[in-house]
């Protein structure tokens, strides 16, 4: 047993709380999205250095409609706080249900996005831009799909006790890539709508 200063037994310090392997591997592949993500914004701003105009004059994007997917997204995200905390004191049934709002809120998010698709007078195939706009916006859509994916998953297995083992480390993680997909999405709304 160490010793202190003036030679009398001390006891040892606990080890530090580590992070739970899943909540660890989920961390280092949001990482490796975020390198993804980030080689998109330096496609997107490489191309708008080399352009004397940008966006194209057929481009015209709806900004209040993609603030409000905005919204939605930010609510998601914000309510899955709160079922993270609800889960921390025991509160399930609230879990659940913040859980499900945030379901709600992401499909409203990918309902948004879609008729936002549905009015573009340009496509992937029409100019760089429209490669570059359909690119970052798309895989982060396929990114929102799969996060409601993974949140109807943890409503699913809220139900169960299994959830609760490992102090909910698998709930973290899916919270975590939720998180992940809003911050993302608030980098590329600020990119494509404000940044000409």
């Amino acid at each position: 047993m160490p010793t202190s200063a003036n030679g009398s037994a001390r006891p040892l310090a606990p080890l530090p709380v580590r992070a739970h392997p899943l909540v660890l591997g989920v961390v280092l592949f949001l990482a490796s999205e975020l390198m993804f993500f980030a080689a998109l914004f330096a496609a997107y701003y490489d191309l708008r250095a080399n352009r004397g105009q940008w966006p194209p004059p057929e481009v015209h994007l709806d900004v209040a409609e993609a603030a409000f997917g905005t919204f939605l997204l930010f609510a998601a995200s914000a309510v899955m706080m709160l079922a993270t905390r609800a889960m921390d004191r025991g509160r399930m049934r609230a879990a659940r249900c913040w859980t499900a709002s945030a379901i709600v809120a992401a499909i409203g998010f990918v309902s948004v996005a879609i008729h936002g698709y549905s009015k573009d007078a340009f496509t992937i195939a029409t100019n760089a831009y429209g490669s570059i706009y359909y690119t970052m916006t798309g895989f982060h859509l396929l990114h929102v799909v799969a996060g409601i994916g993974i949140l109807i998953a943890l409503l699913i297995g809220m139900r169960s006790r299994a959830l609760l083992v490992n102090r909910r480390a698998g709930a973290e993680a899916m919270t975590y890539y939720w998180h992940f997909v809003f911050i993302v999405w608030l980098g590329i709304f600020a990119t494509i709508y404000f940044v000409r």
